[in-house]
């Protein structure tokens, strides 16, 4: 049996999907049991836990053949990453209790990256899961296409992304969820020793321009990419509520830059098969219908 945190999201979702399909039992934890009844329909165990319930994450993994591991996103995070401290604490005392055959975390690009920036919460979580006595892997993805459901709007509107990565045809890893999740359910019916690590981009590395000129395809309309300046991301993110922006500052500059990178590069990196145009394909479809009025 295979438990799966985050389950109701895109790459838990797709994760449990491809396990079902090979017959594997599966075990949802959620921190909602009612927002699991379509994953009980379709056979599947439900554990109630909170992620940061250590009593309750331990009871969830137990008697489990593997572990999926995948933490809420904090984007505006503690300067001293205090809320990533705590999770890490968390998890590695739920897994040394629980002690499944195997662990599968979901971490990121550039987690390996000595420079402070919003991915360092994932290289936090890494170091103290990675003295753990049982074997585990550290799936780091590119940048998720799916980021790009933020453009769809301002590309049909008014023709124009905004874009924080620069220069705007510098090629970028990037990744689909859905590659993420079933790459993840290949990876936890593995068998391995020790700490492992596996990084994942898509098919190519994509450019902003490249998601302009696939929009603009998509919608048959015209649609271009502006830089959005440097020195207005403080002020900018300030002012859509963040209380401490610089680590999303750091990890843009990052990729940017080029430091947020994987380990092996580009040619040590594992390929997935779903391209660009398949993900911003699916976004513009399931868009709101009103979203050109």
């Amino acid at each position: 049996m295979f438990a799966v945190t985050g389950i109701t999201g895109k790459v838990g979702g797709e994760m449990a999907r491809t396990l079902l399909a090979a017959r594997h039992p599966v075990r949802a934890v959620v921190r909602d049991a009612r927002k699991a009844e379509a994953w009980a329909t379709l056979g599947c165990e439900v554990a109630e836990a909170d992620i940061n319930d250590a009593a309750a994450l331990t009871e969830a993994l137990e008697d489990a053949d593997g572990v999926f591991i995948l933490v809420p996103p904090n984007f505006d995070p503690s300067p001293d990453f205090r809320e990533a401290r705590s999770l890490a604490a968390t998890l590695r005392s739920a897994l040394e209790v629980a002690r499944p055959g195997r662990a599968v975390y979901l971490s990121t690009i550039g987690a390996q990256a000595t420079q402070s920036n919003l991915l360092t919460q994932h290289t936090i979580i890494e170091q103290a899961l990675g003295g753990l006595s049982l074997p585990i892997t550290f799936l780091r993805p590119g940048w998720f296409m799916e980021n790009s459901s933020w453009d769809v709007a301002p590309a049909s509107r008014d023709g124009l992304i905004q874009s924080f990565l620069q220069p705007l045809d510098k090629p970028v890893p990037m990744v689909a969820t859905a590659d993420i999740g079933r790459v993840a359910a290949e990876l936890i019916q593995e068998e391995w020793a020790g700490r492992r690590i596996v990084e994942l981009e898509g098919p190519h590395r994509v450019t902003p321009d490249e998601i302009a000129a696939t929009f603009a395809d998509l919608l048959a309309r015209p649609v271009r990419t502006a830089a959005v300046p440097h020195d207005i991301w403080e002020s900018l993110f300030t002012s859509q509520g963040m209380k401490n922006p610089l680590p999303r500052i750091r990890m843009l500059d990052g990729f940017n830059e080029g430091w947020i990178e994987f380990e092996g590069g580009e040619a040590g990196s594992r390929k997935g098969n779903v391209p660009l145009k398949t993900v911003l394909r699916r976004l513009v479809i399931e868009a709101p219908d009103d979203i050109n009025a």
